[in-house]
């Protein structure tokens, strides 16, 4: 029975802060932290500021005005567009004909991951949030309860940030997660990802052994960031259940899912991991089979040219400090410290460009006729594997740390390395910085288009 009249928000007067003008100053710069070269968080924190300071319908109005800032901005299209390239990203076409529209998933009940390394501990938590029970398994009982203890600290802390929520995660109970040494358990598993390290014979050999195992119909998936799909599915007896799973770092958080079909890959089995991708709430994106398949392929001169202009005279913070305010989330010396430079040097020993492998008399900076930087091998030679030894491009202040800080000991080194190849020092500016690293990128993008690797621009997008 009250009166409406009194009630309405707008008018009443807003309550004073004594420390309005503070709190708001705190404010913004939480934000561009935060969201880092985003106007419309900015935009939104001055919309709050002009309803503090006006009256209503004056607040009402400011707010419209950086409304319509926002709709017609740059930030506002490329947004849109990214929408628009992930739904076009879930029409896939793959070779000899197969797509989206005739081909069908096969249910996926449980699922299997072989390796608790950091990959494959991301995998696990990945499928235990989708719900989708998992059996676990390492080599030896030492990795394997390394591998459970880390698994669990991931999941608990996933379970805190979905608490309250409607789904709790169950991940104590076996039958929703399975740590074992035991292959046997993986024999009626709908589906089982491959999460070892990058070494073609280690992985030949567990598919030979997982061809003999899992039933016939499973689903055989590698986690690999490089190598050939088709000659991994060369170790089955089924190579038309073999594709290719390629989980970004760190798996459970990273939302994009590479999807590699190789020469033999069903549309079935595509059709499946594309589903997989969307239990796990990611983006899948089906790609062809090449070196590097998409992202690194992609990644590899861009890293490549961001390394070269630390040669000419450039640092590893300086090249970071323009790709993030060009709008990188992370610059390429603070990713690679990130994923760990052991990865990359051990692809490079295993493809012969460095180790012992390599032609005695090769030049230090050629390999079959291209320009080549060893900078990043000399590091590992160092023991500087980035984040996960406390050192690599930038020094950190414990293993495992994550605060990264210019290192006196590396500019030392690239001024020692410069003179030991004869490398004139120069300036270089930050446009030639963001040209060479983006140029590089976008023409290996267009290459990867041209050869027929992924099916349209938004998929490479």
């Amino acid at each position: 029975g009250q009166p409406l009249g009194p009630r309405r928000l707008s008018l009443k007067p807003v309550p004073e802060l004594p420390n309005m003008d503070a709190f708001l100053r705190e404010a913004l710069v939480k934000v561009k932290k935060q969201a880092r070269g985003c106007l419309a968080p900015e935009l939104c924190l001055q919309a709050v500021q002009a309803a503090t300071e006006r009256p209503f319908a004056a607040g009402v109005r400011r707010e419209r005005e950086l409304f319509r800032l926002l709709l017609s901005s740059g930030q506002a299209r490329a947004l849109q567009y990214a929408f628009l390239a992930e739904r076009a990203a879930r029409r896939w076409a793959a070779g000899g004909g197969a797509s989206w529209s005739s081909a069908a998933a096969q249910p996926l009940r449980t699922a299997a991951v072989i390796g608790l390394g950091t990959m494959g501990r991301g995998i696990v938590t990945s499928l235990v949030k989708a719900n989708i029970p998992v059996v676990a398994l390492e080599q030896d009982l030492e990795c394997l309860n390394k591998g459970r203890k880390a698994v669990m600290l991931l999941l608990e802390r996933e379970a805190m940030k979905m608490e309250g929520g409607a789904q709790t995660l169950d991940f104590h109970n076996p039958a929703r997660l399975q740590f074992t040494v035991d292959f046997d358990l993986l024999r009626d598993v709908d589906l089982v990802i491959e999460a070892v390290f990058e070494n073609m014979a280690l992985k030949k050999e567990i598919f030979h052994k997982l061809s003999k195992i899992c039933k016939p119909g499973a689903l055989l998936c590698t986690n690999t960031s490089a190598l050939n799909i088709d000659e991994i599915a060369s170790a089955t007896s089924r190579p038309q259940q073999v594709i290719g799973t390629h989980f970004f770092s760190p798996a459970h958080v990273m939302r994009l899912l590479e999807i590699i079909y190789g020469r033999h890959t069903s549309p079935t089995a595509i059709a499946t991991a594309m589903q997989l991708a969307k239990a796990m709430k990611k983006v899948g994106v089906v790609v062809g089979n090449c070196f590097g398949f998409v992202g690194n392929r992609m990644m590899f001169p861009y890293v490549q040219q961001a390394v070269f202009l630390l040669e000419e005279g450039g640092r590893p913070e300086a090249v970071d400090q323009v790709l993030e305010d060009f709008g990188f989330k992370i610059g390429p010396f603070r990713m690679s410290d990130l994923a760990g430079l052991d990865v990359g040097w051990r692809s490079r020993k295993e493809q012969g460009l460095t180790g012992p492998s390599l032609p005695a008399g090769t030049p230090a900076r050629q390999r079959h006729g291209q320009r080549y930087s060893p900078l990043p091998d000399l590091l590992c030679e160092q023991g500087r594997f980035g984040q996960k030894s406390g050192k690599g491009w930038y020094q950190y202040e414990k293993a495992g740390g994550r605060t990264a800080t210019p290192d006196p000991w590396l500019h030392n080194f690239l001024s020692q390395y410069r003179d030991t190849h004869g490398i004139k020092t120069r300036f270089i500016d930050q446009e030639e910085i963001l040209e060479r690293c983006l140029f590089s990128l976008i023409n290996e993008g267009f290459a990867v288009l041209a050869e027929g690797i992924a099916s349209g621009p938004e998929h490479l997008d």
